[in-house]
């Protein structure tokens, strides 16, 4: 029998192993270069949906001028909704095939509520069941506050997967595949069917290491550098080997790279690796070897140092280092938050101009 060739080192990895791609973006150019790469799913949100009107506006300021037109008693917010639906709905379609190979568990475009809601469980679960309306294959990402684990609970319950974002941390992916089982539990006790689910929780690997960076500097304190690019690599590690152990019925979902490990880290596991379309480019490129390695721990000088320098990372690390009530005081969930509630606003302000067109610039 032909070996059987690989067209990228990202390719040969979703062919040899259980790990997954997804492409960070719902670009339209970037989706197809990543599903030829062996994409399964890919994501968006507020500042994702702004890149998108950035590198493809020529797709769709046509469209946006339709829309305005269409909807001619609409507000900003409505407009702006409107055409992120689209956008996604577009993206969702090349991942059709997928979905209905994978019955579901696969193929599907990731759209994000309003971070704007992140205290209000009940307008979470009330725009992540409409989303999930908007095509079969749709996930809907969910941040996790302590009003978001509610109504990760809630919507699981009424059918929609999930993808729970705004996660940093073992505490946090936890809490989150608790919530899921139960809204599953709560569907199987009533006879729904949960066949064709696909749950996932991301945990933004590089932006707790971004974060503890960010206390280093704050704090004066001094520890090896190195150390400070594998938090989000020693959390993603710790969570996945809990999943496992307790049979959760949702896959771990890493994001937010910086560096090879917070790709090559994780060749091996039943999990789903998401990279910006720049990030594939320079993995398809790279001489790192696809091999396993989620099962190889991270080294113990790593974990004891961040351990005894840094509290946030005791927090983020160990299994009850914090509390649901502490999740939206916790730096990561704030400093995120923040940014995609800023990217709502610059999304807005891009529709804004053609809603409102300057009257001083030539047309």
């Amino acid at each position: 029998m032909q070996a059987e060739t690989y067209k990228s080192p990202l390719h040969k990895m979703v062919r040899t192993s259980d790990t997954d791609l997804w492409n960070d973006s719902c670009s339209i150019q970037e989706l197809t270069y990543a599903i030829e790469h062996g994409a399964a799913g890919a994501t968006s949100n507020p500042v994702i949906v702004g890149e998108v009107l950035g590198k493809e506006m020529h797709l769709w300021k046509d469209r946006i001028k339709e829309i305005i037109s269409e909807m001619p008693a609409a507000d900003e917010d409505q407009v702006t909704w409107k055409v992120v639906e689209e956008i996604s709905i577009k993206a969702a379609e090349l991942l059709i095939p997928v979905f209905d190979r994978e019955q579901g568990k696969k193929g599907r475009l990731s759209i994000q509520t309003d971070p704007r809601y992140y205290r209000d469980a009940e307008r979470i679960v009330e725009q992540a069941v409409y989303f999930d309306s908007l095509a079969p294959n749709i996930i809907v990402k969910i941040p996790v506050t302590k009003a978001g684990v509610a109504a990760i609970e809630e919507a699981t319950y009424r059918g929609v997967s999930i993808n729970a974002t705004v996660c940093f941390c073992v505490p946090q992916a936890l809490a989150v595949a608790e919530a899921v089982e139960r809204g599953l539990q709560r569907r199987e006790k009533e006879n729904k069917d949960i066949s064709r689910m696909g749950p996932v929780c991301t945990i933004m690997v590089g932006r707790l290491d971004d974060w503890l960076k960010v206390v280093a500097n704050r704090d004066h304190i001094v520890t090896e550098p190195n150390f400070l690019e594998w938090a989000g690599v020693a959390a993603m590690k710790k969570a996945y080997g809990i999943y496992r152990q307790r049979g959760y019925r949702l896959r771990l979902l890493s994001a937010a790279t910086r560096n090879h490990m917070h790709w090559s880290e994780f060749i091996g596991g039943d999990v789903v690796v998401t990279l910006t379309h720049e990030w594939q480019v320079r993995f398809n490129a790279c001489d790192v070897a696809v091999i396993p390695r989620i099962d190889q721990p991270v080294r113990t000088e790593i974990i004891d140092g961040l351990s005894q320098k840094f509290t946030d990372f005791r927090r983020a690390y160990e299994e009850n280092g914090m509390t649901v009530e502490e999740f939206d005081g916790f730096g990561p969930n704030v400093r995120t938050l923040r940014q995609f509630i800023s990217g709502y606003q610059s999304l807005v302000a891009a529709i804004r101009e053609f809603m409102l067109p300057n009257p001083d610039s030539k047309s």
